[in-house]
């Protein structure tokens, strides 16, 4: 098994203190068009990853188990190398758009990963903010173990990416020379991705880098200003609820369903996914009077049907 370091529980005092030195910076040098941090906000994004830490050890159990196994069963080996380990966060970055992106198109993966944009703010510690639910991305990287990448390997480029992505979550930056735009996920393309805009959602899904949205086009420049959090927001700083709300939507949603076609289509669509309105029911056709029976004789005609025969019959339409 290598022997590589868990950067992120490495990196959380330096989270922590960037987080306060970048809060102290918009007390000192007030930003007018950035919406900065509140109290409630960033406590619940501080409560967020601190849970997340404890409960991914227990999701991490059945995942590390599966993990394991596959790699146990494939004959391909990857060394862990000087060489070989940017190979690997390549690969894993790669992956990582794709579970990312996945995230926002399946409802039932984005009532997961809905935990970390459902903040009105954006700042580092926004960045804090993770779901309790992270088993939901282990299937996006068995490629990896399936061609020999060990899983503590594939773990370390996971941490890479994440220690990363923590300072691209912050107003203070503006874009950065077009070169490093063009390559790298930076905060202008982060700050696209947390917005709520029409334009702008579902957009920029990259980890460390940008190149992947351009080549597969969900890459958008930031234009307008972003405006953060969900399509609809949540009134609640509750840890709990937080990281569970979207779980209980989907929940209400399936109660209510009218099929199972329906219940399909509220767990694997995407998060605004409404079915077809149900068809409005035929009118009730007039009730005719039924044929006289044939035991019935049929009524002899008066001189009264003889001179007021009734009204005309309709033509029949062409």
């Amino acid at each position: 098994m290598p022997n590589l370091p868990d950067v992120v529980l490495w990196s959380i005092p330096a989270f922590v203190l960037l987080a306060v030195l970048e809060m102290v910076g918009y007390r000192l040098h007030p930003d007018e068009d950035a919406v900065g941090y509140e109290a409630k906000d960033t406590a619940t994004s501080m409560g967020m990853g601190l849970g997340s830490l404890f409960v991914d050890l227990v999701w991490k159990i059945p995942i590390v188990a599966i993990y394991t196994a596959v790699h146990e069963l494939t004959p391909l080996r990857v060394p862990v190398l000087w060489w070989t380990i940017p190979l690997m966060l390549l690969a894993q970055d790669f992956f990582y758009y794709w579970q990312h992106r996945g995230h926002h198109v399946v409802r039932i993966l984005w009532a997961s990963h809905v935990v970390h944009h459902s903040s009105r703010r954006f700042n580092l510690s926004t960045a804090l903010r993770q779901p309790w639910t992270g088993f939901t991305s282990w299937p996006f990287y068995l490629p990896m173990i399936a061609l020999g990448v060990h899983p503590a390997a594939v773990a370390f480029c996971s941490s890479v990416s994440l220690v990363y992505q923590f300072w691209i979550h912050t107003e203070r930056i503006d874009k950065l020379p077009r070169p490093f735009e063009y390559v790298l996920n930076t905060p202008s393309h982060h700050r696209v991705h947390h917005a709520s805009q029409g334009g702008y959602l579902d957009r920029n899904f990259g980890g460390i880098l940008i190149v992947w949205d351009r080549m597969f086009g969900s890459w958008i420049g930031e234009t307008d200003r972003p405006v953060y959090g969900l399509t609809k927001n949540i009134e609640t700083y509750n840890p709990l609820r937080v990281a569970t709300h979207e779980y209980a939507a989907i929940a209400r949603d399936l109660k209510a369903a009218r099929d199972w076609r329906e219940r399909t289509g509220r767990v694997f669509r995407g998060p605004g996914w409404q079915p077809a309105p149900a068809p409005p029911s035929a009118p009730t056709p007039p009730s005719t009077p039924a044929p006289p029976s044939a035991r019935t004789s049929a009524p002899t005609s008066t001189l009264a049907d003889t001179l007021d025969p009734g009204p005309a019959a309709p033509e029949a339409a062409a």
